[in-house]
């Protein structure tokens, strides 16, 4: 491929370009500022590619989001979640000896070091569970000296494993501490999303069996969520590991970056808005809120800013919302009622098919969460459970990367220039 050609004022440079598996062709501007003395502007770098990467890729027009190669609804229908964590980390779908192998690797280390009961006690009882989930997560840091050294590949796969076994745990316990309950030991003869169910609902005075269909329902959430490109906190989690922070460091810098409503939040908006709506008689209402520019009101959990046409796992997350809505009925939650009636309209509503505001994978999710019983407060954190793994495989890209350097934006300086200070008494 030929070079691109970059004129400004008097000089003339050319600057490789790149071609990647997929996507766009890509202009390599790392010897801007050397060879030509300027560099770019690119406001939350929506043109620019921060990394090369091998592990996730989004096609926004044609509604494409690939793991590993792998599409999502495949892995979502054909496989399970510790299934697919292999798959993004170490590139390949196992084989049923290494699947064997590492599955029971990361059971083995569901547990919490038994001090950390009292680092939750630490927290004002009513503390959001976001909160504690990234608080929790910095300070296994502190728990767990022999996998924070990031130039041994022993203690990356250790610290690896140790994270995506814990956060479930974390994540349960951060909810029970919320609403004060005693906290649940993991049970390591349940999978992974049933173990953390458990946890979550279980109570020492009762016997709980976690339902199939919630079960298999969650894990489709967590495999739906698991990575989705460089996104907000999946940078963050780049950019704190560019400077040599140990990993447990590094993912709690992304579960602090999801917190944000922006981002991690907008499932527990989608949910807020079916519960402002009441009641479906009061839909039309809103509806016609939404179709006036005027009316500053937003339909959340409908369209996405990278898909143009349809988000992908919000196929799949609706075949799991219909199965959980059934199992645990509708006809007496008004806010359940709404999601479908409105679900109905924005797929038959000539406005909303024609401005491509379908229901998000976020619409659903929130449905499905709700419908379980979880309070809204915990959408973000399992959000974060089921992202661990991205950052993670993110992480230990970007460490391996022989070229990897600290992270350094540039800035447009608009401030002051050059000025001697004034006494303060000549002021």
């Amino acid at each position: 491929m030929t070079d691109a050609t970059l004129k400004f004022g008097e000089k003339e440079l050319n600057l490789p370009m790149l071609s990647p598996t997929a996507g766009p062709d890509v202009i390599d501007i790392q010897k801007l500022y050397a060879q030509g003395g300027v560099f770019t502007y690119d406001p939350g770098f929506t043109s620019t590619a921060s990394c090369q990467s091998k592990i996730t890729f989004i096609d926004g027009n044609k509604g494409e989001l690939l793991y590993r190669g792998y599409p999502i609804d495949q892995l979502a229908e054909k496989s399970h979640f510790l299934e697919v964590c292999y798959l993004l980390l170490y590139g390949e779908l196992p084989t049923s000896e290494q699947l064997s192998e590492f599955v029971p690797r990361v059971t083995r280390h569901t547990m919490l070091h038994e001090q950390m009961a009292y680092f939750y006690r630490g927290f004002r009882r009513d503390a959001p569970p976001m909160a504690v989930v990234c608080g929790v997560m910095g300070a296994l840091s502190s728990f767990y000296h022999d996998s924070t050294d990031i130039t041994d590949p022993e203690q990356r796969e250790i610290a690896t494993v140790r994270m995506i076994a814990k956060i479930p745990t974390i994540t349960a316990w951060a909810y029970k501490y919320s609403i004060g309950q005693p906290f649940v030991y993991p049970k390591n003869e349940l999978d992974y999303t049933s173990n953390f169910l458990h946890m979550c609902f279980s109570v020492p005075a009762e016997k709980y069996a976690v339902d199939p269909i919630l079960s298999r329902a969650m894990d489709r959430i967590f495999t739906l969520h698991a990575d989705h490109e460089q996104n907000a906190s999946t940078s963050t989690v780049r950019l704190a590991g560019s400077s040599g922070a140990n990993p447990f460091a590094c993912i709690a810098a992304g579960v602090a970056c999801l917190w944000g409503p922006a981002h991690g939040g907008a499932n527990e908006a989608a949910l807020n808005m079916l519960r402002e709506i009441g009641t479906v008689d009061r839909i039309p209402e809103y509806i016609a809120r939404a179709k006036d520019k005027s009316d500053p009101f937003r339909l959340m959990g409908f369209g996405h800013r990278v898909y143009k046409n349809f988000d992908p796992r919000a196929k799949v997350m609706k075949e799991s919302a219909d199965e959980v809505l059934g199992l645990m009925g509708i006809e007496n939650n008004p806010t359940l009622q709404v999601a479908k009636e409105l679900e109905k309209i924005a797929l038959e509503d000539p406005y909303f098919i024609e401005k491509k505001l379908y229901p998000n994978v976020d619409f659903y999710s929130g449905i499905i969460l709700d419908a379980m019983g979880f309070p809204s407060s915990m959408f973000t954190p399992i959000f974060a459970l089921a992202r661990t793994v991205g950052w993670i495989a993110q992480w230990k890209e970007m460490i391996s990367e022989p070229t990897q350097k600290i992270g350094r934006p540039r800035q447009l300086y608009t401030g002051p220039t050059y000025r001697d200070y004034v006494d303060v008494e000549n002021r």
